[in-house]
């Protein structure tokens, strides 16, 4: 069976209809590009028929490209990514102009594509090489170029053809960003050209092509006297605009992205020739992209390393086990986030609280998002009911005798957590499971309040919950696989992606955050500048600098869990100089963002205004500063050297799930596709040399872990070494 098929009617109007079968979305491969070429040059040689309408099987157009076509053509090296995009460019380059004269432009066939539901990447570039695109009114289908977001750029023609299509301007934010629309965005937003109901949507793709004129197939760069909207480069409006644009691809990517580059420079140098040497030029590019490690790396971890783990590829095999009622202890905004996305996800949900007042505060703020959610014309108010209709809020535990799963989200305190365990286990059913939203304490000394260890574990949620996409799973040394298997099937209800680590102090995430932090704030005891800390942490990728970072989740969370790793460590903790600054702070009332103070100054509206200058007063920078290569590897090393601790030590048990986690949980660096990815990057001598120097000048924090320097003697990489776990 072939992934496309063509049937004719009566009328003469051909359906191609696209089915990729043992899949729930279609995906383009090399076989399939094949049969379409060959199918559509069947349709143009047909005589009885009159135009094609392009379509899916599915309740979705297409998601996109096979990526097992990206590794096959990188695997041939660049002569072979060029020769196989320049084939894609070909059929849809035949699809666009579709059998007419290419002196009169006439003669040729219409080609309408209906879209009945979501249409990314190739998916969303073969239909903008038909002549109209046509949309179901469907508000859950995304329309749009998603390719930037995981290391590449629409390189079938997407490029060339939305940027001829809005204009450099408008086609930034599709492109650069990845931007997905709903039908009636990428109508209002001339993507698309139409939206019709879902049942008239093959009906009137059939209408179109019935009454379609020869100008109606003529794309409007095909058409003579063509201008770019907003002007080309070498016009004075479109030179301001691609000045413009670069600027703000810069400023956003700091140069560490090279698809966003190379995504430029096509745009550029296409906008500066004819059609179709634009689509070389745009092969060239991708050519090179694909070549990039960062592509490769980026790819591995946002999509298929991701995707891997979302579908369970770490999951104890034992019996379905979804989530029907969930009980959640503490309502307050992680608790209330996590009721939230429960109901979202059509799970029944009691809310308990210690009072009634707290209990509907938090059911109250499910009620704020769903509404922020009608406002953006998200939701509708018929939604809104039914999320809310699901969420109980209440003081009594009693609730919880039918429910499968609790996620206690009460205050970090090991003495209330151990209260709300015994009082929920006295009502649970005896295979329910308990997870303990915390951050910090480990699992198995949480567990010591429950009289049945093997059912209780660690489901760490991000905030903000509805938000965030990672869940850190932690697995006790009681924990038994039920429990694992149980969380994880909470979490994909969830549409959240997973990871499963071993018990420890911080677990996997928050130990390597911690020492990112840590190492910001102590380079401002040094007297490094500040605005070089956060410049540098930018520079290399990462959302936000360790200072800006600090201020966002509050300062007095930071003494908080010093104070309590202090008491842990005892005379080991070796966090003392980090202390010096961050109690200050908390003794100036200065307690981040929220407070409106903290290493940033803030306006009355809590934006902030830049760094506080009082800083310098207390911490005065040094007349010689350090070099940035040397300050961005601290930052860098600091985290990557303890996800490779947590490795050697068993927390971390696949590094998939370390560069994936490491990405979604804390923003590490996503163009190097998380620590280990940039390890193998870089090399194992290389990493070990950097840490060497390191440790000899600021201290054995960065002496590198035996494994690393196992792996730089034998000349192993990571994902080579752990290749049996690792896609």
């Amino acid at each position: 069976m072939t992934d496309f098929t063509l049937t004719t009617d009566t009328d003469g109007v051909a359906t191609l209809a696209w089915d990729v079968q043992g899949k729930s979305m279609n995906v383009l491969s090399l076989a399939a590009l094949a049969t379409l070429d060959s199918l559509i040059d069947r349709a143009l040689a047909d005589p009885a028929i009159k135009g094609i309408i392009l379509t899916s099987a599915k309740p979705d157009f297409a998601g996109g490209m096979d990526l097992n076509v990206i590794a096959q053509m990188r695997a041939g090296g660049a002569e072979a990514i060029f020769a196989g995009v320049m084939d894609m460019h070909r059929t849809l380059r035949k699809i666009e102009r579709a059998g007419m004269d290419p002196k009169t432009l006439k003669g040729g066939k219409p080609i309408v594509a209906a879209l009945p539901g979501t249409a990314l990447g190739i998916g969303f570039e073969l239909p903008l090489s038909c002549h109209r695109i046509i949309a179901a009114d469907n508000p859950k289908a995304k329309i749009g170029l998603p390719e930037i977001l995981v290391g590449i750029f629409p390189g079938a023609g997407g490029t060339t053809r939305l940027l001829r299509k809005l204009g450099a301007m408008a086609a930034a934010p599709f492109l650069l960003e990845g931007k997905l629309s709903d039908p009636k965005s990428a109508k209002a937003n001339n993507l698309i050209d139409e939206v019709v109901a879902p049942d008239q949507l093959l009906a009137r793709a059939k209408e179109w092509v019935l009454s379609a004129t020869d100008a109606d197939l003529v794309k409007p760069w095909d058409a003579k006297g063509y201008k770019m909207p907003g002007g080309a480069p070498y016009h004075p409006a479109g030179y301001m605009t691609f000045v413009g644009a670069s600027a703000m691809v810069l400023g956003k990517t700091m140069g560490v992205y090279p698809a966003a580059r190379a995504l430029m420079s096509a745009a550029y140098e296409g906008a500066l020739v004819p059609f179709d040497t634009a689509l070389k030029v745009e092969a060239r590019w991708f050519t090179s992209v694909l070549l990039n490690p960062s592509s490769s790396a980026m790819i591995r971890s946002l999509f298929i390393n991701k995707e891997a783990l979302e579908k369970g590829a770490n999951r104890p095999a034992t019996p379905p086990a979804p989530v029907r009622h969930l009980g959640v202890l503490g309502a307050g905004m992680m608790g209330a986030g996590i009721a939230y996305v429960a109901a979202n996800a059509g799970i029944t949900v009691t809310l308990i609280d210690a009072t009634q007042e707290a209990a509907d505060r938090g059911r109250a703020h499910s009620e704020s998002l769903l509404d922020k959610g009608i406002q953006r014309r998200k939701v509708t108010h018929e939604k809104k009911a039914e999320v809310l209709s699901r969420i109980t809020a209440t003081t009594d535990y009693a609730a919880l005798a039918t429910c499968d799963l609790i996620v206690e989200a009460v205050y970090e305190d090991p003495a209330v957590k151990a209260d709300v365990t015994q009082r929920a286990e006295a009502v649970l059913p005896a295979t329910a499971i308990f997870a303990t939203n915390t951050s910090t304490l480990p699992i198995g000394s949480l567990a010591r309040a429950s009289t049945r260890p093997a059912h209780f574990i660690g489901i760490h949620f991000f905030s903000p919950v509805d938000k965030m996409n990672l869940v850190e799973i932690i697995r006790g040394k009681e924990t038994a696989p039920e429990a694992v298997a149980k969380a994880l099937d909470f979490v994909r209800q969830l549409r959240k992606t997973p990871i499963v680590v071993n018990d420890a102090r911080f677990f996997y995430a928050n130990r390597c955050i911690i020492p990112y932090l840590n190492e910001g704030i102590r380079m401002v005891a040094e007297g490094v500048e500040p605005a070089l800390i956060e410049n540098a942490a930018r520079m290399v990728g990462m959302p936000l600098g360790p200072l800006q970072l600090v201020d966002e989740t509050s300062i007095d969370l930071g003494v908080k869990i010093a104070k309590a790793t202090k008491a842990a460590m005892g005379s080991a903790y070796p966090d003392a100089a980090v202390d010096d600054v961050l109690f200050w702070l908390a003794d100036q009332n200065r307690m981040g963002k929220k407070s409106k103070a903290g290493f940033y100054a803030y306006d009355t509206t809590g934006q902030r205004t830049g760094l506080w200058e009082g800083l310098a007063d207390k911490f005065p920078p040094t007349e010689t500063q350090p070099d940035l290569g040397t300050v961005q590897h601290r930052l860098l090393m600091a985290q990557t050297l303890e996800a490779v601790r947590a490795l050697e030590q068993g927390v971390l048990t696949d590094i998939r799930e370390g560069d994936v986690g490491a990405i979604l949980g804390w923003g590490f660096a996503p163009w190097s596709g998380g620590p280990f990815a940039w390890l193998d990057m870089i090399g194992a001598p290389r990493a070990v040399e950097i840490a060497q120097t390191l440790a000899t000048t600021f201290g054995p924090r960065f002496t590198p872990p035996k494994l690393l320097t196992d792996m730089a003697a034998s000349g192993e990489t990571f994902y080579t070494r752990f290749t049996a776990r690792a896609a």
